[in-house]
């Protein structure tokens, strides 16, 4: 009952409740951003989400577009603005997720949702992770996100598809919210720090 009718509900209500709430802050995001990314305030890219289905995320865009001499981007480092530093610092740049939630590709809690290119690279087990909605926080982001490897993060996806429920996910969004304010382990982007998954190199797939 909670996974399929309640907590949709309760995803759908919250990120509208938080987007009216969130509006001036995020206008002022939107213009900022718009002005130290060339009018390009956003940033979209595909990611894979329940079962597999590619969608479009949408996050603030906190990186210029900024090339070397042959043309090819600089380090994600190097191109993050001040105003892109804070709003990852705080987790600002997901605010645009809440539009991806009121659309149903996400909810407030789950999985990261990831890149397609790596669909190819999970073995069943690690799979698993996409038997529930993708969401902005979930059980492997309170529990290191950038700190730990590509394995340990999925082990801990499937742990949260196995062990769903209300209260686990009353616990995530807590701990979200006190990692947030200290700016532990959530304040990383997934493409920022981490290498590629180019697949487990020491399971076998099931």
């Amino acid at each position: 009952m909670y996974t399929v009718i309640i907590k949709r509900l309760l995803d759908f209500t919250a990120a509208l409740i938080g987007l009216i709430l969130i509006s001036p802050l995020f206008i002022i995001l939107i213009i900022i951003l718009s002005i130290s990314n060339n009018g390009k305030p956003f940033f979209y890219q595909r990611r894979t989400g329940k079962h597999g289905e590619i969608f479009t995320i949408i996050k603030l865009k906190t990186m210029t577009d900024k090339t070397d001499a042959n043309g090819e981007l600089l380090p994600a480092l190097e191109r993050v603005t001040k105003t892109g530093d804070i709003c990852r610092k705080y987790s600002l740049d997901e605010i645009p997720q809440l539009l991806n939630i009121l659309k149903g590709d996400m909810s407030l809690i789950g999985p990261r949702p990831l890149l397609p290119e790596y669909l190819k690279h999970y073995n069943k087990e690690q799979n698993r992770r996409h038997d529930v909605m993708p969401g902005i926080t979930g059980w492997a982001q309170i529990n290191g996100r950038n700190t730990i490897t590509w394995e340990q993060k999925f082990e801990y996806d499937v742990y949260y598809v196995d062990h769903l429920s209300f209260l686990l996910d009353l616990k995530i969004l807590w701990l979200t919210f006190y990692k947030v304010i200290k700016k532990s382990d959530i304040n990383n982007s997934e493409t920022l720090d981490m290498p590629m998954f180019t697949g487990t190199k020491t399971t076998q797939d099931q």
